[in-house]
C-alpha cells in the first residue's frame, strides 16, 4: 500500500505542467542542517468560473534526507499555507453622532495577503517558538500588520489590528487547519488548503515551511495564479481597464431595465 502511494504522489510531481516545472521558486534554507523540503501542485493556475463556491487544492511534497527515527517519533513538522496577492487595508470604526452612525476614525495598513490559508502538521503552539513563527508571519496572528499615516496616539491601534483580523477571518478569506498536513508514507506528506468563494484574483504564493525538533529548516515559495474565466474575466478586465466607461454602461444597463419593468408592469 505505502508502495503504492509512493508511485502516486511520484508521478504527481512528474506529471506537474511545464510552466509549473519552469517558475522559480523562492528558498530560504538554515545551513545547520541537511534536511530540504520540496513541494509541487498539479496545476499553477486556478480558473475561477460564474458557479465557483470555493475548493480545495492539495500540496504534495517530501522531505528530502530526512532520518527515519526522527520521522517515527513526530519530530518534524511542517506548515503550508496559500497566501493572496498583497494589497492595503483600511479599518474604519463608526460611532453614533447626532443619532447617525458614521466613521469617525480608520486605520489604513500596508499591504498584506489578502487572503489566507494556512494548514499544519499540529497547532502552531506545538512547532515552534512564536518570535520564530512570527518573524516569518506565519499563522493569521502573526501576519504583520503596519499602521500608514498617523495613527494619532496608538491607544486604539491594538483594536484595530484585532478587528481587520477578525473580518478576513468572518469573510472566510483568512482560515488554518491545525491538522491540515499529514505525512501519507515516510517523509512524503500531503496537505490541504482551502479556497473560499470569494478569493482574490492575482498571483498567489504556496509557502511550505519545514521545521525539525521546533528549529526552522528550511522554506520553499512556489506561485499560483488565480484568474476568471469566460464572461466573469471579460467584465472584470473591462471594469478595471476601462473604469469609466464600465461606470456609464452600468448605469445605462440599470435605467434601462427600470424602464422596462415600468412598461411590463404597468397598470393600465
Amino acid at each position: 500500500m505505502r508502495a503504492a502511494i509512493c508511485m502516486l504522489c511520484l508521478s504527481v510531481f512528474a506529471s506537474f505542467p511545464a510552466a509549473a516545472q519552469l517558475a522559480e521558486p523562492v528558498v530560504t534554507i538554515n545551513d545547520k542542517f541537511s534536511e530540504r523540503i520540496d513541494i509541487g501542485i498539479s496545476t499553477n493556475e486556478i480558473a475561477i468560473t460564474s458557479d465557483f463556491s470555493g475548493a480545495d487544492i492539495t500540496v504534495f511534497g517530501a522531505i528530502e534526507a530526512a532520518d527515519e527515527l526522527l520521522l517515527a517519533t513526530f519530530a518534524y513538522d511542517i506548515v503550508v499555507a496559500l497566501e493572496g496577492p498583497r494589497k492595503s487595508s483600511t479599518v474604519r470604526r463608526k460611532e453614533r453622532v447626532a443619532g447617525i452612525w458614521i466613521n469617525r476614525h480608520s486605520i489604513r495598513f500596508e499591504p498584506i495577503p489578502a487572503s489566507y490559508s494556512m494548514s499544519s502538521t499540529r497547532p502552531l503552539a506545538d512547532i515552534g517558538n512564536m518570535m520564530e513563527l512570527a518573524s516569518r508571519d506565519i499563522g493569521i496572528n502573526n501576519i504583520r500588520l503596519v499602521p500608514t499615516g498617523g495613527v494619532g496616539d496608538g491607544s486604539r491601534l491594538t483594536e484595530f489590528r484585532e478587528a481587520l483580523r477578525r473580518i478576513k477571518q468572518a469573510s472566510g478569506l483568512y482560515q488554518r487547519y491545525p491538522t491540515g498536513v499529514q505525512f501519507i508514507s515516510k517523509a512524503l506528506f500531503r496537505a490541504t488548503v482551502r479556497l473560499p468563494a470569494n478569493i482574490p484574483v492575482g498571483q498567489h504564493t504556496v509557502r511550505a515551511v519545514l521545521y525539525k525538533n521546533n528549529q526552522f529548516v528550511m522554506e520553499r515559495e512556489i506561485p499560483l495564479r488565480v484568474v476568471k474565466t469566460g464572461l466573469e474575466q471579460f467584465i472584470f478586465n473591462f471594469a478595471h481597464a476601462y473604469g469609466l466607461a464600465y461606470g456609464i454602461i452600468a448605469v445605462l444597463l440599470a435605467t434601462l431595465t427600470g424602464w422596462l419593468g415600468s412598461v411590463i408592469f404597468r397598470k393600465d
